[in-house]
């Protein structure tokens, strides 16, 4: 393992009936702003119960946070929360609320305009957020990043900003989701597992081991979800393993990638498609177009994960891509660009953008334009 220095200092606060706690965790003396989403929190009874939960409490709503946040949007819920003297945010909803109300956390606390605090990159000054987790997906409740498009260029980018001081997680608020959504909070956590893991071998056997275990519960309860999403146990495991996939814990001293994740932050930005599922199409890609460099432990994960060990070296990496491309098409996800409907010439403008801007992606620091293109080509 690599050297490593590691602090999560989130409190999960996990179970049926615990958004009623809202009122001892948040201090007394808060002055709140909740931030929602769409509305979703009104039909499935979130809302009602954070209602009850701040009664007396001095707060205001912004409402209308956006599926992949935009800036336009929480620049004006920094006007309110500055006018307002707001000095505690809560975020209920899934991670685009969550990702969103980071942003609006330091922005209220600095001088700079939120785009500008974007492009730095970081900002961990400011002021306390909390929230309440309705969508499995992002793990942003155990994390301090986000990521945040701007519409009129249609850029995106991620920030990094405050932990949450606290984050409820109840798996019975998840029951109501839409099919798509559960699919696309599967192929997330799935995908932000394999950045971590997907990479060198024989770096640490305990984050090995960790990782493989998540990938393996992800794909056990996917069934298990569609047959019956009401199922609490779950429904649990579902909740828990986003969390786990991406609060720091499984990257502990070893070697990440999340070049899928990039060039699906790019396929978001310009054709609209929702992060999860832009994932599914990216990953078989990348582990084909990359298969020389992450060979030994593609034959890793196909082994541990989906019990091939039978064949030659590349029937056994075939394979292995294979079950992975399987295993979105199962949850319903398209798995490439012309499937989901996205101009081919995302191609050129997002190997243009990588080699604009000379970044040099994943655990090789080699996924550059020229290469961004070539796992895009893989995907038509």
């Amino acid at each position: 393992m690599n050297n490593f220095s590691f602090q999560n200092p989130t409190r999960l606060v996990f179970g049926k009936g615990q958004i009623a706690k809202l009122a001892t965790l948040i201090p007394a003396e808060a002055k709140i702003m909740v931030t929602y989403g769409g509305g979703s929190v009104r039909r499935n009874g979130v809302y009602d119960q954070v209602v009850a939960a701040l009664e007396g409490r001095n707060y205001v709503e912004f409402w209308g946070i956006e599926p992949n946040p935009r800036v336009e949007t929480l620049r004006r819920a920094v006007e309110l929360g500055k006018a307002e003297g707001v000095n505690f945010l809560l975020a209920v909803g899934g991670g685009s609320v969550i990702d969103g109300t980071k942003l609006i956390s330091a922005a209220i606390a600095s001088d700079e305009d939120a785009w500008a605090l974007v492009l730095k990159g970081a900002d961990r000054g400011g002021i306390p957020l909390a929230a309440v987790l309705t969508i499995p997906a992002t793990g942003s409740e155990m994390n301090s990043g986000a990521v945040i498009s701007r519409e009129e260029t249609h850029e995106k980018y991620a920030f990094y900003g405050r932990y949450p001081e606290f984050s409820i997680l109840d798996p019975e608020v998840t029951y109501s989701l839409p099919d798509y959504q559960i699919a696309c909070g599967l192929s997330d956590i799935f995908v932000h597992v394999m950045e971590q893991y997907l990479t060198t071998p024989d770096q640490s056997r305990v984050m090995d081991r960790w990782a493989e275990g998540l990938l393996q519960t992800v794909i056990e309860i996917a069934p298990l979800i569609r047959a019956n999403k009401t199922d609490y146990r779950t429904m649990a495991d579902f909740m828990f393993s986003a969390t786990m996939a991406l609060n720091g814990y499984i990257a502990q001293g070893v070697t990440e990638d999340w070049a899928t994740h990039m060039i699906g932050h790019e396929l978001t930005a310009l054709a609209g498609i929702t992060h999860g599922a832009s994932l599914a199409i990216v990953l078989p890609a990348t582990m084909s177009v990359l298969r020389d460099q992450k060979g030994d432990k593609i034959l890793q994960y196909g082994a541990r994960v989906w019990g091939i060990d039978g064949g030659t070296t590349e029937e056994r990496i075939e394979a292995t891509i294979a079950r992975t491309r399987e295993f979105f098409k199962s949850l319903g996800l398209a798995v490439s660009l012309t499937e989901a409907g996205i101009s081919l010439d995302v191609i050129d403008t997002i190997a243009e953008r990588f080699t604009a801007s000379g970044v040099h992606h994943g655990e090789a620091a080699n996924v550059d334009g020229e290469m961004a293109r070539r796992i895009l080509e893989a995907c038509k």
